[in-house]
């Protein structure tokens, strides 16, 4: 492959290379980011598939390649024990997409939420969007593109994350921190504008200044002036005495308007008067009062709409924006994700006493591959404020259980541009082999009745994979309907006593116990084990029966 315009070659983008170095001189690469993994430390990881670009192949697979994080020095394997040694295999198509080729790899994959069982082909477009890998039901991988990323402030002021998109975020705000002009930030309802807002501030020169927020659409219109510019006692009823108002305590500061878009037309005058003069006139007041305070604003509204309406006046517009910053919404940083949330449950985790436990490579996930491939899915309208109200729910929740579990709130999560597609076949020049066939129509859990769930279940005698093939849906939905449905329990939730009296009716079979309290035999055998219950009678049904460890995944 020729090297891309510039002339820089891209010989230097190796797997598990850090980050390759001149973003400016490259285009966006084929990338896998680590979403979710038993070793909770490894969320975030990633490796740029260069090799992909040059045309040349890359294997997936337990040892190769290797995941590094973002600006590491070097990196290391998934290393999960439960996923296979013989790889997958990503190819590069003529369109820019990527082909995913099982050959004879066993390692279970679903694409998206439909599961992968045969080749298949992802085009340039659904790169972009970024494709949701589930391997061997324990990680969890973002196929997308990313432009290799050139040196960015450190995380700061709560902003989190090493998309492309936060990035630039962070590269604006340091630009913009030591100039002495508003700035106004732009971005949907929940994607953080007032942690944007005091990262300027601290990286500013008034950063030992006041940083005050006030919003805009909270304050009575009636009011919105004292509250702003301050007013003098006895100017209304209930001025019983000198009101400073927010400039004036801001002053030397930032004074965050948030809501810039709710303020009344007079308010907007006196603010555009503010802005132009840095002085300030309280309510009942003739006296104008300078004060030095830098303004940072922010709306989710379309406040060129609202100029054109007229309900917005367009030189306090084109004063405010001095600078601009723009905030990504969250279905468009879907790689800082498992991060991000991560943090959350932290935080929530911590209010109840909790913390997050330790986890390895070996362990069973903390958080489980369904669960996270489901929010990665997500669309998340209401952005960071969402995600914070699904990690205290999942806290709450997951108390006391060894692992996370979804529950009825996630009906809420509607899946968004990388939710569940068809994926359409690879496109083969001729002579070359077969067109890859496109995924088949599943089920959808909505489709399932609790009823349908437990004769499966039961006809299977709780084997996962062929209840999910029975009732024609992917395991991930099986999973989810496992979650939530009432009448069904995991072997962890069985209390020891009722475990050992099934176990002793059943002579030591564990497969009948495991019918008998209709959970996972697999399941079953690793809580004896944890157990010790009936070590010798269980010793002696092991040696009749191969020991197979557990699929990852198969436990209820």
């Amino acid at each position: 492959m020729n090297p891309p315009a510039g002339g820089t070659t891209l010989d230097s983008v190796k797997p598990g290379s850090p980050e390759p170095p001149e973003r400016e001189s490259l285009p966006p690469l084929p990338a896998l980011t680590v979403l979710s993994h038993p070793d909770l430390a490894r969320i975030g990881d990633r490796v740029f598939l260069g090799e992909l670009v040059r045309g040349r192949e890359l294997l997936l697979s337990r040892q190769e390649p290797r995941f590094a994080a973002p600006r590491a020095a070097s990196g290391e394997p998934l290393a999960d024990p439960f996923l296979s040694r013989r790889p997958l295999r990503f190819a590069p198509l003529p369109d820019g997409g990527v082909a995913l080729r099982r050959d004879d790899s066993p390692i279970q994959v679903a694409a998206n939420g439909v599961p992968v069982e045969s080749d298949r082909a992802f085009s340039a477009a659904a790169l972009r969007e970024g494709v949701v890998l589930e391997l061997g039901e324990r990680i969890v991988l973002l196929l997308h593109l990313r432009p290799p990323a050139s040196p960015s402030p450190p995380e700061t002021g709560g902003l989190l994350g090493e998309s492309a998109e936060i990035e630039e975020v962070r590269r604006a705000i340091a630009q913009a921190a030591p100039l002495a002009v508003p700035v106004s930030i732009r971005g949907e309802t929940g994607t953080g504008k007032e942690l944007a807002a005091r990262s300027l501030h601290e990286q500013s020169a008034r950063a030992a200044g006041p940083f005050l927020a006030v919003n805009l659409g909270a304050l009575p219109p009636s009011l919105a002036a004292a509250e702003l510019f301050g007013a003098r006692k006895g100017a209304y009823t209930g001025a019983v005495q000198d009101l400073p108002g927010w400039f004036g305590r801001a002053d030397g500061g930032t004074l965050f308007l948030d809501e810039i878009g709710e303020a009344p037309p007079e308010v907007q005058v006196m603010l555009l008067r503010a802005l132009e003069t840095g002085e300030i006139v309280a309510v009942g007041s003739q006296v104008a009062r300078r004060v030095d305070v830098r303004v940072v604003s922010a709306t989710d509204a379309d406040l060129e709409a609202a100029v054109r309406r007229g309900a917005f006046r367009a030189p306090l517009l084109h004063r405010l924006a001095g600078l601009s910053i723009r905030l990504p919404p969250l279905r468009q940083r879907r790689e800082d994700l498992g991060r991000l949330l991560i943090h959350f449950l932290a935080i929530e985790l911590a209010a109840l006493g909790a913390a997050i436990p330790r986890s390895h490579a070996g362990a069973e996930p903390w958080l489980p591959a369904s669960l996270m491939a489901r929010l990665a899915r997500s669309d998340w309208p209401g952005n960071f404020r969402q995600l914070r109200n699904v990690a205290r729910q999942l806290a709450v929740d997951g108390r006391g259980r060894t692992s996370l579990r979804s529950g009825p709130w996630l009906d809420d999560l509607q899946p968004g541009a990388a939710g569940p597609t068809e994926i359409p076949p690879v496109e083969e020049p001729a002579g070359s082999s077969p067109a890859l066939p496109a995924a088949r129509r599943l089920r959808k859990p909505a489709e399932i009745s609790e009823d349908e769930l437990l004769a499966a279940l039961r006809a299977s005698r709780w084997n996962l994979k062929a209840a999910a093939a029975a009732l024609g849906i992917a395991r991930t939905s099986l999973y989810i309907l496992l979650d939530q449905s009432p009448r069904v329990r995991a072997a962890a939730d069985v209390p020891p006593v009722e475990i050992q009296a099934a176990f002793s009716r059943c002579g030591g079979d564990v497969a009948e116990t495991a019918a008998a309290l209709e959970v996972s035999e697999r399941a079953l055998r690793q809580r004896l084990k944890d157990l010790g219950l009936s070590r010798e009678k269980f010793l002696a049904v092991l040696a009749k029966v191969p020991d197979v460890p557990p699929e990852p995944g198969d436990e209820l």
